[in-house]
């Protein structure tokens, strides 16, 4: 793959992350944003100490999650795109769509749905301020150690494939991974900061509606890249009235 096509693959992965982005930001601002309300007069409730805000609640919920959620969407669908470029060919006789979705499915399941099961999104007021850094730092850790195992498992599969073939080689590897996986889930320490009486049913809302707006990004953006790429590497021939237009020799 040539500089030309990368810069190309490129342009249209930030784009399709745009598009995907817009997509985030309506889950976000049906799904999420009434959670974070209800959440956030929950504090104000059981708090005594009132700050004066240095954002309105109004503005961070229209303009600044805008904001948020449309330039990630662009920055990962940048990034999105390089590794499709690198796994494209080589992770299986896979056509761009195809491609460009697996990456994307494998990407939200690595990054954000096993580092979520661990340590899942939390709304205002559950978590303690002196153990932000640690939470932090757990859940990155978490996230690095899934993605590296993610590239590891799919290295094995593809080296065990002339020996098992295709379908046992999935399985093995799929399982090498989930098992070293609940190890980690199992020997990292556990954080659990919800107050007594937060609701349940808004805790269980709130993070239902942040993996699914994880989902909806993800997905949404290997549909509109995979077709951009797709029409891109694979265009099809000129027609008229029809007919296709025989290429000349």
């Amino acid at each position: 793959m040539n500089s030309a096509t990368v810069r190309n693959l490129l342009v249209r992965g930030m784009l399709a992350g745009l598009a995907a982005g817009v997509l985030a930001l309506i889950a976000a601002y049906l799904l999420g944003e009434p959670s974070v309300d209800k959440a956030i007069s929950f504090e104000d409730a059981h708090s005594h100490e009132h700050e004066m805000e240095v954002v309105s609640r109004s503005l961070q919920s229209t303009a600044g999650l805008a904001t948020g959620v449309l330039v990630y969407g662009v920055a990962f669908g940048g990034i999105a795109a390089l590794a499709f470029c690198f796994a494209l060919g080589r992770v299986g006789r896979f056509g761009p769509r195809a491609t460009a979705l697996l990456l994307s499915g494998s990407a939200l399941l690595a990054v954000y749905v096993v580092p979520f099961l661990k340590y899942p999104a939390n709304p205002p007021s559950v978590g303690e301020p002196d153990t932000i850094g640690k939470r932090t730092t757990l859940y990155f850790l978490m996230m690095l150690l899934s993605v590296l195992l993610a590239v590891a498992a799919t290295i094995l599969g593809k080296r065990l494939t002339p020996s098992l073939g295709t379908w046992w080689a999935t399985v093995v590897a799929v399982a090498a991974f989930a098992v070293v996986i609940g190890l980690a889930y199992e020997f990292l320490p556990v954080i659990n900061e919800v107050p007594n009486d937060f609701p349940a049913t808004l805790l269980w809302r709130f993070r239902l509606s942040a993996l699914a707006i994880q989902a909806v990004l993800w997905m949404g953006f290997g549909l509109a890249f995979g077709e951009l790429a797709e029409r891109l590497l694979n265009p099809k021939p000129a027609t008229t009235a029809g007919r296709a237009v025989p290429a000349a020799r």
